[in-house]
């Protein structure tokens, strides 16, 4: 007689079948039920409960976010895949951590974003009035992806005919993240690194030259450093963050934004709630990320033997954190599995939690509030004209096409 855990005894990232990246929560469930902190068959650990999760992100002494011991074989250690991830703020302890982190989240508070708002209201409805006029849109392609290269190309005060490259580039070098990479996402990750820290050489240069202001500036105010503690950070460690805010802000936001309206298609009866009472889109937004994380998996390595949860951990272990299977937890949530867009509490991780919380939070809110909140305004009755393409990954999840016309 077969077991119910049987099928997910064998579960492992890199060699996972075509119908996990259309659905992977069933999957996630039955590790959560069955096999809570699951063994890889290379050593590693995958944890999908809501508890074990938020303990880990709140535990920077025993759990370690450095990743150089399990990128170094992943893409060599003299690669510059593996010297961008291992310096970019995610991927690091402090003091390099709290450096960046404090960086941008001075150029991130809250009166900075509030004046970011007007321009992204502008922005949305100009491309809201493009899509209306040809009477459809790929809603990834005209609109999803194009609201946050604008947001973050403002923050690092890009020039707008320069901008046209960065999107390909944060794919390819996220893509590279994937936990099974094949050489080609390896050559293409290579070749997106090389292309934007040659881009970025001179960027930092003409600003160095005529800095901006730190305030608002994320460039220059990364280039300037903290002068309280007259602390700086070294031509690679400003060039990698620099891709990093791009990496983390666009795809991310990219996902939100096409993941919350397949959803109100998906769930007609929320989409009318929404359109009925629009001052719900600030706990719909929570809910689209909880429901559909933009990141499904984050990761930790143990930095001594430990024990959490009744569960021990060896030094050395590497540990991925499931985000989609934490933000879909019975014991963390009521009906999980149901999009309910007046959910409150809603304590997801889709941003992660603890020292490591994303530094980019508020500014992701706000582009999925305007973003969605104004299309839902604008084109209330739109419908899909073709089945809308997931991308064929398990880290990141979003799509790469969502056809849709405006009835």
């Amino acid at each position: 007689m077969s077991h119910p855990a049987d099928p997910i005894r064998d579960f492992t990232l890199t060699a996972l079948p075509a119908e996990f990246y259309a659905d992977p929560y069933p999957t996630y469930r039955a590790l959560q039920t069955h096999d809570p902190v699951h063994r890889m068959p290379d050593g590693s650990l995958f944890l999908t409960r809501h508890r074990d999760l938020d303990a880990i992100y709140k535990d920077t002494t025993r759990f370690t976010s450095d990743k150089k011991l399990e990128f170094a074989p992943k893409y060599g250690a003299d690669s510059l895949l593996f010297q961008h991830h291992t310096t970019s703020l995610v991927f690091n302890d402090p003091p390099l951590h709290t450096l960046v982190r404090r960086l941008i989240a001075g150029a991130l508070n809250p009166r900075a974003i509030a004046a970011m708002e007007p321009g992204l209201v502008a922005l949305v409805d100009h491309l809201l009035d493009a899509m209306q006029a040809r009477g459809g849109a790929d809603l990834i392609e005209d609109f999803a992806s194009a609201i946050p290269i604008e947001i973050i190309g403002n923050l690092l005060n890009i020039p707008h005919a320069e901008r046209a490259p960065l999107r390909d580039w944060s794919l390819a070098i996220l893509g590279a993240l994937e936990p099974r990479l094949t050489a080609r996402q390896q050559a293409r990750g290579e070749q997106a690194v090389s292309d934007f820290l040659d881009y970025l050489r001179g960027l930092v240069a003409e600003r160095t030259r005529h800095p901006g202001d730190p305030e608002r500036d994320v460039l220059t105010r990364l280039i300037q450093g903290e002068a309280a503690s007259n602390e700086t950070l070294s031509e690679i460690e400003l060039l990698q963050n620099c891709i990093f805010i791009l990496n983390a802000g666009h795809e991310t936001t990219t996902n939100l934004i096409g993941n919350g309206l397949e959803l109100l298609l998906r769930f007609p009866d929320q989409r009318q709630r929404l359109i009925d009472d629009p001052a719900l889109i600030k706990s719909a937004i929570e809910e689209f990320l909880r429901f559909e994380s933009s990141n499904q998996l984050g990761n930790r390595g143990v930095a001594f033997d430990t024990e959490l949860n009744g569960v021990s951990f060896l030094k050395g272990t590497l540990v991925t954190l499931c985000i989609g299977a934490a933000n879909r937890d019975p014991a963390a949530f009521d009906r999980p599995d149901e999009l309910d867009i007046s959910r409150a509490p809603n304590r997801h991780l889709a941003f992660a939690n603890g020292p490591h919380i994303c530094a980019g939070l508020n500014l992701a809110r706000l582009e999925g509030r305007i973003a969605i909140g104004r299309f839902i305004a604008r084109f209330p009755n739109f419908a899909a004209t073709g089945p809308a393409t997931r991308a064929p990954r398990v880290r990141f999840r979003g799509f790469t096409h969502f056809p849709v016309t405006f009835r």
